[in-house]
């Protein structure tokens, strides 16, 4: 049977990373750039650590982006913070006033770095201006762990979370294409002390999350059974599944496609992307005393030709 505890509905979602600034000054000091710069396999470039300081916003300690603030006596910080410290230099406290430092937003504009997932496999360098953007979409980036039920804050690649939900989160893992689930409830009217559920599937060289949990939606608690992709996006977008549900003579079917665990779990689940079930028919489909939750959905991944 699959892992289960109380039901949890505050999760913290990740912060994106923001492109940097898009505006007529970043591109006064360079030429715009995208990925078909990419010079893959080339040695990375040396940059010292005194120049990575350089371009470091002394108050929120980020790479600074054109434009790049210095007051009369040449501290630098970025135009983000700018506001915060009410125009005064944090370094020195004097006024800051309006004053470019083009001869560091230039420097910034040679430089080519290699992508900060360079361990996770990404071979590439990126020019200073583009990198930012290139890391927000790496496809080597790490994946955040998909168990719902803790804010866990494990990242890591897909074998690395796997084994992490086996050892850490005690997630039952299945092999096989199909799955036949049976959840139960004593007391469905509570969904404070709903269970949710989580199991991961292996089938055709990929691992697959299938997540069931219930909710509240508006007045009245309702039930979602999803299925998650461990991978990308457009990886997902090769396979389908469907989940059946029904009792008393009646069923219910959804299919769709799973989503990438690029979504969070709170994501998906708030989309509604997934088979809904209100409780009133959940209690029907579990019998005639509509006193316990009894509810089984089976299903079936398969892989679009």
């Amino acid at each position: 049977m699959a892992s289960s505890s109380p039901f949890f509905d505050d999760i913290r979602t990740k912060s994106e990373v923001i492109d940097p600034p898009q505006s007529e000054d970043m591109l006064d000091v360079g030429e715009s750039v995208d990925d078909a710069t990419l010079k893959t396999l080339k040695p990375n470039v040396m940059v010292s650590s005194n120049v990575r300081e350089l371009l470091e916003c002394p108050v929120c300690l980020n790479a600074m982006y054109p434009p790049i603030h210095q007051c009369s006596n040449g501290h630098t910080l970025c135009s983000a913070c700018k506001p915060r410290v009410h125009n005064r230099c944090p370094t020195c406290r004097h006024e800051l006033g309006n004053i470019r430092c083009l001869a560091l937003e230039k420097v910034a504009a040679s430089l080519e770095l290699p992508c900060k997932y360079q361990n996770f496999g990404c071979m590439g360098i990126y020019p200073y201006y583009s990198k930012l953007k290139h890391e927000s979409q790496c496809l080597h980036r790490p994946y955040n762990c998909p168990y719902a039920g803790s804010e866990c804050t494990v990242v890591g690649d897909i074998p690395y979370l796997v084994a992490h939900l086996k050892d850490d989160h005690k997630v039952d893992m299945h092999n096989g294409s199909t799955f036949n689930h049976r959840y139960v409830k004593s007391n469905p009217q509570e969904v404070e002390n709903a269970t949710w559920m989580l199991t991961v599937f292996s089938c055709f060289n990929q691992y697959f999350c299938l997540h069931f949990e219930a909710f509240q939606l508006g007045m009245a608690p309702v039930y979602i059974a999803f299925l998650r992709f461990m991978g990308d996006d457009n990886e997902a977008k090769n396979y389908s599944y469907s989940l059946e549900v029904g009792g008393n003579g009646r069923k219910m079917i959804w299919q769709g496609v799973p989503r990438s665990i690029r979504d969070s779990h709170r994501k998906v689940r708030d989309s509604f992307d997934g088979l809904i079930i209100q409780r009133n028919m959940a209690l029907f489909f579990s019998g005639v005393d509509r006193k316990e939750l009894k509810l089984r959905v089976t299903g079936r991944i398969w892989k679009e030709q």
